[in-house]
């Protein structure tokens, strides 16, 4: 019997207000939310909650989103998490900063529901395809193994 999987995702926003909507949005994703209001607490909470995704937004107080990207790419623990950043900014140097940073997507607020579920729901099944893999292998072993054996 499979198990249902929750994703965990961290919103990374200092505007509680923005923070809430980001969250009220992803309410039918039936995901684990936690929201962290700067850079700092972004970096804690991603080695204490081990979130799935990151939305991040760029300007924060203490370490900017671009600066915790960078960190969160440049450790092995961290390196594959998925990030998805959420920005006010809109220029074409802010989209190539954030993918200099390391980011797998960059949106502009304000922000459109179904494009972020889209995108979302994108990158979490993108993170997971891995693990899946890893099962299926498994199962397929076992199944080899087990035919060995009757045979």
């Amino acid at each position: 019997m499979a198990t249902e999987f929750k994703p965990r995702i961290l919103i990374a926003d200092d505007n509680p207000q923005g923070a809430e909507l980001l969250e009220a949005y992803l309410d039918e994703l039936e995901a684990e939310v936690a929201i962290a209001a700067d850079g700092e607490e972004t970096l804690r909470l991603v080695e204490q909650w081990k979130p799935d995704l990151v939305l991040l937004d760029v300007m924060m107080p203490r370490i900017s989103g671009f600066e915790v990207c960078k960190r969160l790419r440049s450790d092995d623990r961290t390196r594959d998490l998925a990030i998805l950043m959420v920005t006010a900014l809109d220029q074409p140097s802010d989209v190539d900063r954030a993918v200099d940073a390391g980011t797998d997507d960059f949106m502009t607020k304000p922000i459109n529901k179904t494009e972020l579920l889209l995108r979302v729901r994108s990158l979490l099944k993108n993170r997971h395809l891995p693990r899946e893999l890893d099962r299926a292998l498994a199962y397929f072993s076992e199944v080899e193994s087990a035919s060995r054996h009757t045979q």
